[in-house]
């Protein structure tokens, strides 16, 4: 009953977009940042978290700072880039609702990246309402361009499946 209630109801339709738009707003204007201020780099930060993965009381999981060490820290340059335009696509795709479980599967997929890095901040809470983005499916995206996307999309891929089958079949 309360899946069917966050899925399919109207009003909470509304509640869900606002959602959306005050996430999307936070990731739109953390990536904007990020590209106009010119000085970020990811290598910092990752130095940081895999800096954090020792001690008494690591911050870091030794799994994910060997992630980040082998992996990350070698193409600081390309996280950079992703970490970047990542938050400032999922920030316009969220607040325009247009592909909305996908923006939210990739903000929240950052969002866990950033929490095991040792980041706190408003990650959290951002999870939180994500994960009700994407228990909420189309219902997220009622109100944005997903309401007009997704069923053109839907449609223009129906075609194409038919036309296929039917040179299948004449073959």
């Amino acid at each position: 009953m309360f899946m069917n209630f966050i899925r399919n109801n109207k009003v909470f339709a509304g509640v869900l977009a606002f959602l959306r738009i005050y996430i999307g707003y936070q990731w739109m204007t953390a990536g904007w940042g990020k590209i106009t201020g010119g000085g970020f780099d990811a290598a910092g930060f990752l130095q940081g978290a895999i800096a954090s993965a020792s001690g008494e009381n690591p911050a870091v999981q030794g799994w994910w700072a060997t992630f980040l060490e082998t992996v990350a820290l070698p193409n600081a340059d390309l996280f950079t880039f992703l970490v970047m335009w990542g938050e400032l696509l999922v920030g316009v795709a969220l607040i325009l609702g247009i592909f909305t479980n996908f923006a939210a599967l990739m903000g929240i997929t950052m969002n866990f990246a950033f929490l095991f890095s040792g980041t706190v901040s408003t990650n959290a809470q951002m999870v939180l309402i994500t994960v009700f983005l994407i228990i909420a499916g189309y219902n997220a995206g009622r109100y944005g361009l997903d309401r007009w996307v997704l069923p053109f999309l839907k449609n223009r891929i129906t075609k194409k499946n038919k036309a296929d089958k039917k040179e299948v079949v004449i073959a």
